[in-house]
């Protein structure tokens, strides 16, 4: 079996499950889809481009902004939880809602260089009635900070413990120090 796939299979398990655990213990959502897309990110990739903290950060910041700005203003008091009847007035608000949250999200991840993928998820939970609140859309933030935290804190310890001679890049080979 492939070292790298298991690695990183049980990596992102590890970012995720320490959200969990936050979740479980607070009695909060801690745990939303768009986290998974970014802990498979940080799993895999571990150092790079995409996983840059403003980046990660700033993208479902950007998304809980966008989400919740398109929600107050086309969707307020609507949820999607079960399938709105067809050609109902809640469900043209709340699809012109997730419309507008993708478009703003979209141009303000460009337009910040804070292109982050799943944070056009992370606009749909919140833009759809999912998590709307003030409360749960600064749990949603706060989440996004603990996983890139938690990343951060194994790169940490695993260049004290190992060193820098081989860390993982993302093509799945080692990297080897220039010192």
């Amino acid at each position: 079996m492939n070292r790298r796939r298991v690695g990183t299979s049980l990596y992102a398990g590890v970012l995720f499950s320490i959200l969990g655990l936050v979740g479980w213990v607070s009695g909060h959502p801690f745990i939303f889809p768009s986290l998974g897309p970014s802990a498979f990110i940080l799993a895999f990739e571990r150092r790079g481009e995409r996983t840059r903290t403003y980046r990660i950060v700033g993208g479902h910041l950007i998304g809980c902004v966008c989400g919740l700005f398109a929600y107050w203003l086309l969707a307020a008091g609507t949820v999607l939880t079960t399938s709105p009847p067809g050609l109902s007035v809640e469900g043209l608000r709340l699809a012109a809602s997730g419309f507008l949250s993708v478009v703003l999200t979209s141009w303000g991840m460009i337009a910040t260089d804070t292109k982050h993928a799943p944070a056009c998820a992370t606009t749909l939970i919140v833009s759809l009635g999912l998590l709307s609140s003030l409360t749960e859309v600064a749990i949603i933030v706060a989440s996004v900070v603990i996983l890139v935290e938690a990343h951060l804190g194994v790169l940490w310890a695993f260049e004290r413990i190992v060193g820098d001679a081989s860390v993982p890049s993302a093509a799945g080979d080692d990297v080897e120090s220039t010192e």
